[in-house]
């Protein structure tokens, strides 16, 4: 099965990505896959203080994830297969290609105005070629109708 794998944090460009990945999924007979990237966090010496920290960061991410999958099942009856994972975020891009063969793209969203993203950012430069998918990068700027169209 062809899955589309997108990584979601709470940016609009990342409801998307969302949605051009849900309607590519249906119209190919795919699936999506979700990506949450815990931002690595500052070491505190205090371990009761750090595990706090990082209880909360998965909570946030796995609010998101929930958001994120439910829309995409509203949208399109897909249900997604969720990772939430920390570290070094186009590392964990990487592995996730690796370990999943079914994944045959990367859907990034990129922001509206400004720099696109540290993932858009990362993957369209000095390493543009080395994944073995392609990446579909899907600006923010675009609206649901124009979204609708182009997948």
């Amino acid at each position: 099965m062809r899955i589309y794998l997108v990584v979601i944090d709470d940016s609009p460009e990342a409801e998307i990505a969302l949605r051009f990945a849900a309607r590519r999924a249906v119209k190919t007979g795919g699936g999506v896959e979700i990506l949450n990237l815990l931002p690595p966090q500052e070491f505190i010496a205090f371990g009761g203080v750090q595990a706090t920290i990082e209880e909360e960061a998965m909570q946030h991410a796995q609010g998101i994830v929930a958001k994120a999958a439910g829309a995409l099942f509203e949208e399109s009856g897909i249900t997604p297969a969720i990772t939430v994972r920390g570290g070094d975020g186009p590392k964990v891009v990487r592995e996730t290609i690796v370990a999943n063969p079914d994944i045959a793209a990367l859907v990034l969203g990129a922001a509206a105005s400004g720099a696109p993203g540290a993932l858009v950012t990362h993957f369209t430069g000095a390493d543009a070629g080395t994944l073995t998918v392609p990446i579909m990068i899907v600006p923010g700027s675009l609206n649901a109708e124009q979204i609708d169209r182009l997948s």
